[in-house]
Formats: C-alpha cells, sequence, structure tokens
C-alpha cells in the first residue's frame, strides 16, 4: 500500500476508478441511466473540477502571493520554474472542466431551466417563485468571469511574469502585479460564487 500511495499518478487513476465504479452503482440503484443519472454524473466532474479550481485559487492567494516576498531570492527560481507552471497548469484547465460540466448540467436540467438561470429569471418574466433564478444565475455569471479571468488575464500574464515567453524585467513586473490583481478579484469573488452554488442547491434543488 506504501508503494502504491507513493505513486500520484496511480492513486488519483484508483481513486478514479473506484468513483467510476461508484457512479455507475448509483446508476444501477437509483433506476437506470436515463437524463437524471447524466446530470447527476456531470453534477460530480463539476463539483470535482471546482474544488480543483478553487483549491488552487486559496492556494495561491492564502499561500504562494502571500509568502513569496519572504523567500530568499535564490531559491524564489525554484518556484517560478517549478512549481507555478504546474499550479497553474492544473489551474486554468480545471477552471474550463468546471465551467463546461456546470453548463452541461445546466442544460440536462432543459433550455428554459437554463434560460432562467442565464437571465436571472427573467427569461419568463420575474415572478415570485422565480427569484431563486435570480441568485443562481449571479453566481453562474461570477464563475463565467471568473473563468475568463483565468485564462484572458491570469495566465497570459503569468506567461511573462515566469518567463514562460520571452519578455523585459519590467514587463514581467507589471504583467505579475496584473496577475495578482486578476487572482484577487477571483478570490473576491469566489464565495458569493460558492455561496450562490451551494444554497440554491440546498433551497431549491
Amino acid at each position: 500500500m506504501g508503494k502504491l500511495l507513493s505513486n500520484f499518478r496511480t492513486t488519483i487513476l484508483l481513486s478514479l476508478a473506484l468513483a467510476v465504479g461508484m457512479i455507475l452503482a448509483f446508476g444501477q440503484v437509483s433506476g437506470g441511466f436515463g437524463e437524471i443519472f447524466w446530470q447527476a454524473a456531470l453534477r460530480w466532474v463539476h463539483v470535482v473540477a471546482g474544488i480543483l479550481w478553487i483549491g488552487l485559487l486559496y492556494y495561491f492567494n492564502f499561500v504562494q502571493i502571500r509568502i513569496m516576498p519572504n523567500i530568499p531570492a535564490e531559491m524564489k527560481p525554484a518556484i517560478g520554474k517549478h512549481i507555478a507552471p504546474e499550479a497553474l497548469f492544473w489551474f486554468r484547465w480545471a477552471a474550463l472542466v468546471t465551467v463546461v460540466a456546470g453548463f452541461g448540467v445546466m442544460l440536462t436540467r432543459g433550455h428554459v431551466y437554463a434560460a432562467e438561470v442565464m437571465s436571472f429569471g427573467f427569461a419568463g418574466g420575474l415572478t415570485e417563485d422565480q427569484k431563486g433564478f435570480t441568485l443562481m444565475g449571479v453566481g453562474t455569471w461570477l464563475a463565467i468571469i471568473m473563468f475568463l479571468n483565468v485564462w484572458g488575464i491570469i495566465w497570459p500574464n503569468q506567461k511573462r511574469a515566469l518567463g514562460i515567453v520571452p519578455a523585459e524585467d519590467d514587463v514581467k513586473a507589471k504583467a505579475a502585479r496584473i496577475a495578482m490583481l486578476a487572482s484577487r478579484t477571483n478570490l473576491l469573488l469566489s464565495l458569493p460564487m460558492l455561496t450562490s452554488m451551494a444554497m440554491y442547491q440546498t433551497l431549491f434543488g
């Protein structure tokens, strides 16, 4: 067991295999592999990818950005050349999978539901029983803004700041600050976004 757990790839693949087994078991005991099953499976993908995305966002903001100024200069290249690029790889792709799977969940609930969420409940006229869509819509659009931030601002600027693409020192410094501010923006939006998702799912299903 120790040898198995020492290998990251083996551990995560085994965990995935166990999870897939459980997903199939849920399909069996819930009455088959119809639309509701696929909605549940997509929600699983959405949640797993979201944990990775937001977990790395919190790692960057709670740990890396805060601690970097205190790291001795001779040790910083290890962060910039090895840890940060790897973290950013999983960060940006997890963001993409989270959003795509989220749209998948929304669409499996029907075009009316999707229209209501995306329009903050105004698609069919905002009535009292549709105000939950307003709050869910806020969370959905916050997630979209955060996703666009990752791919449109954070990643392009991090590539320059980390030297993944060539840039002058002053350009690197400016890019690092822009990436930091965009990351802090996502940190700011993350709790309202997560509140929307969790509260809506619990209160409205």
